[in-house]
């Protein structure tokens, strides 16, 4: 899953969210000097991550995609996940989308002395952008794919991954969907035992 799935998935608990979302930026156990809610957050982000990989509904999303991304099949089926998720938010959230990622922005800069570096380098552009806001437009998940090809130095060919999301929406919507509500139990199942 990406930011707003991770964001989501710490159930409102601030400092659980901000390890969730920084855990990618944190390899191994480099973690220990966090505060130890935070720790719990990055234990919970990759129990997410190691139950979404192994899904069966996620390994048909990138099954789909794999002749064309290989590898980077996962990283863009958690891109389109989040972009369902944004764009079907009112179904799981009564705070609106723009409210719940300005308030999560609030909390990246109340917080901001613990981020990692690379954290604190990409935050100005994802904040001034609205990243996350976006990922409930196509252009918004053109722009990140655009992004993320570029990170590869146009290596991966994530760019026309647009063309295979408009090819295939409703299925990979239908798939997000009965994914997610299993995801949820499991994250919620891990969140009350951390």
């Amino acid at each position: 899953m990406n930011f707003l799935a991770h964001i989501y998935l710490s159930f409102n608990d601030d400092e659980i969210t901000i390890g969730n979302f920084i855990a990618d930026s944190i390899r191994g156990n480099k973690y220990k000097h966090l505060p130890e809610r935070v720790q719990k957050g990055i234990f919970l982000h990759r129990a997410i991550d190691t139950f979404t990989d192994a899904h069966p509904i996620v390994r048909k999303s990138t099954k789909r995609l794999h002749e064309n991304y290989s590898h980077y099949s996962g990283i863009i089926v958690d891109i389109f996940y989040d972009h369902y998720l944004a764009k079907n938010w009112n179904i799981y959230s009564d705070v609106t989308l723009a409210n719940y990622v300005n308030d999560f922005y609030n909390l990246l800069e109340e917080n901001y002395a613990i981020l990692p570096d690379g954290v604190k380098r990409m935050m100005p552009y994802m904040i001034a952008d609205n990243w996350i806001y976006n990922y409930s437009k196509m252009e918004g998940i053109t722009r990140v794919l655009d992004g993320m090809n570029r990170r590869t130095k146009n290596k991966s060919k994530m760019n026309f991954a647009i063309l295979d999301l408009e090819k295939h929406y409703d299925a990979f919507e239908k798939e997000f969907t009965l994914f997610f509500d299993e995801l949820i139990v499991f994250a919620k199942q891990k969140y009350i035992s951390l």
